[in-house]
């Protein structure tokens, strides 16, 4: 996406300066594809009623450490975010997210619930999530 009164020769300009950011994030992704294909409609069911036993009982786990109660739990088949928490406390995580082991789950759990208290991403955020995961970068890069 560009400004409307960009140029095209100022967007050729700037594609051109990010040349070797763009070719390392395009590399990133297609190997993470490549890791992590589309899985099949069998796959997304297995993967619901994975996440159905499994996110619950990791959510009643950490929300009693953590002091937060979220409204609603829901699973989804999102494709572009692991888990998203409303200003009604509602939380939802994406089944895909059982593909990653069992850390960058438990990762996905406490970013949410740490959203019941910050709804931002603030020093604070990252703070609390630390205190209850303090090794939550290693987890957080599982997931990439």
């Amino acid at each position: 996406r560009a400004p409307i009164k960009a140029s095209r020769a100022r967007i050729e300009d700037f594609v051109e300066s990010h040349r070797s950011w763009i070719d390392t994030h395009l590399s990133k992704q297609k190997s993470r594809a490549q890791r992590y294909p589309e899985p099949s409609e069998n796959e997304i069911s297995h993967l619901k009623m994975r996440a159905r036993a499994i996110l619950p009982e990791r959510v009643e786990y950490f929300s009693t450490i953590m002091g937060v109660k979220p409204t609603r739990v829901s699973i989804n088949e999102a494709k572009t975010r692991f888990g998203s928490c409303s200003e009604k406390g509602r939380i939802n995580f994406s089944c895909r997210v059982m593909r990653y082991p069992s850390e960058a789950i438990d990762y996905v759990v406490v970013h949410e619930l740490a959203h019941l208290k910050f709804l931002n991403h603030s020093r604070e955020f990252w703070a609390f999530v630390e205190s209850i995961l303090p090794d939550y970068k290693a987890r957080k890069g599982l997931l990439k």
